[in-house]
């Protein structure tokens, strides 16, 4: 993996733990459908539903991630010129700048796609009935499965950068980190009706991880503009002494 590659799959994780807000308002009432809580369950009853819930959400994810990579490929297969790698570039900046608004709350934009999403959501829903009642963790995956197509603004804007990658494997990947992200934050909704970890709802720390994936961002849309300063990222990255965060160069 190349560095700016690395740098979004790290923000894609850190973005989506750092949502622990909007989880538990969106996903903490279907969790505690599929999974009950530990309180009402048996630990091993619970947590074997729980891990095949967000086995199953996780896994659409990354299907979702290789579709994406996949039309950035052919886009690229059928006009691989230079110009449309740096758009490629630029439209991976911008979705991580989005990503940083809204993890910071700041980003009305990012409901408006969300919102737009509901209407191919509604042809998927009717599916969920098929996994009723969530009594066994079969039945947790297979609805995992269907909610992990649920309109979500993050995940549509992880998406993005997911397609920007234009390569199914590393679609993929950047949308397994983002699934990988949320795990602690839809486990203690699940473990305790909707506790989530403080950092992750702290807003000084949701703000630093913002600030991060923002300036990430801001280099990739200047190295898109700028080709030659394709040494730029990883020189910044170094010099603020985050390369070991985000994977180094």
């Amino acid at each position: 993996m190349d560095a700016y590659l690395q740098v979004t799959v790290s923000a894609a994780f850190f973005a989506a733990l750092a949502g622990g807000v909007h989880c538990a308002a969106m996903c903490g009432p279907l969790i505690g459908i599929a999974c009950g809580t530990r309180a009402r369950n048996a630990g091993r009853a619970w947590m074997a539903r729980s891990l095949a819930y967000n086995a199953g959400r996780i896994a659409s994810y990354v299907a979702a991630g290789a579709i994406t990579g996949a039309l950035g490929a052919a886009g690229l297969a059928l006009r691989g010129t230079p110009a449309l790698q740096q758009l490629l570039l630029a439209a991976m900046g911008a979705s991580l700048i989005l990503m940083a608004a809204h993890v910071a709350g700041i980003a009305p934009i990012v409901n408006a796609v969300e919102r737009a999403g509901a209407a191919g959501w509604r042809r998927i829903a009717p599916l969920t009935r098929r996994f009723l009642p969530v009594d066994t963790p079969p039945r947790a995956f297979g609805l995992g499965l269907i909610l992990g197509w649920l309109p979500c603004g993050m995940v549509y804007v992880t998406l993005m950068a997911a397609a920007a990658t234009a390569d199914p494997l590393h679609g993929a990947l950047v949308m397994g980190a983002f699934g990988l992200g949320t795990l602690p934050n839809t486990l203690a909704i699940s473990a305790w009706s909707g506790p989530v970890f403080a950092a992750a709802k702290g807003r000084p720390g949701r703000f630093i991880i913002a600030a991060v994936i923002a300036v990430v961002g801001v280099l990739g849309l200047i190295k898109a503009a700028h080709p030659a300063t394709a040494g730029l990222l990883g020189e910044c990255l170094d010099i603020a002494g985050l390369g070991a965060l985000f994977g180094g160069r």
